[in-house]
């Protein structure tokens, strides 16, 4: 397989820094990360735990940020690529991480590497999902410079809910006659992709 992990600069450092890690202490923080990896919004620590981690583990605190963000890559790499344990060791051996981190990444993964692929399939793509569509249609038949005008117009309704949130906000557009058919050969488009695709 193909490197997923390229040993940039700042993997190099940070190699060093993870390698010198308690490794007692290193598997509580890949597990506390691969945890928390699926949330996008929520950082894996809050600063008061940084700040424990800090003097736990001996660590500056840009150094520890670092070790963290390069961790928090390692494995969304592994999920990205759905990598064999057997793999992924390998491949942080490659850039020089010691046996023993190695086998604490091959560890974790192993026991909740699939539960953090399936928590990553179900987590929504963008931030807002459509819970609900509503319609109306109207006819404006006159205006202050014309006596007889028919203007048919299309107002959709939809509901949309936030990922971080239970409240639902409520968007309306409004469509003449070529806006909407527009819209519904747009829509097809989609349908006919995603139609070919399964």
């Amino acid at each position: 397989m193909a490197s997923i992990i390229k040993e940039t600069q700042s993997i190099k450092e940070a190699v060093v820094l993870i390698n010198g890690i308690d490794s007692g202490k290193f598997p509580r923080l890949l597990s506390r990360i691969l945890q928390r990896l699926h949330l996008k919004v929520e950082r894996s620590f809050s600063d008061e735990e940084e700040e424990k981690l800090q003097m736990a583990l001996s660590l500056e605190k840009s150094n520890l940020h670092l070790v963290i963000e390069t961790v928090s890559f390692i494995l969304e790499q592994a999920v990205y690529h759905n990598i064999k344990p057997a793999s992924l060791q390998q491949q942080l051996e490659n850039i020089h991480l010691s046996p023993e981190k190695a086998e604490a990444f091959t560890q974790i993964w192993a026991t909740s590497g699939q539960e953090s692929i399936e928590k990553f399939r179900q987590r929504m793509f963008a931030p807002k999902k459509l819970e609900s569509i509503g319609w109306q249609l109207s006819l404006q038949m006159s205006q202050s410079s014309q006596a007889k005008v028919k203007s048919p117009c299309a107002v959709l309704e939809l509901g949309i809910n936030s990922e971080d949130s239970e409240d639902s906000e409520k968007m309306f557009l409004e469509f003449d006659h070529n806006n909407l058919l527009h819209f519904y050969n747009k829509l097809e488009t989609i349908q006919s992709q995603l139609d070919s695709l399964t």
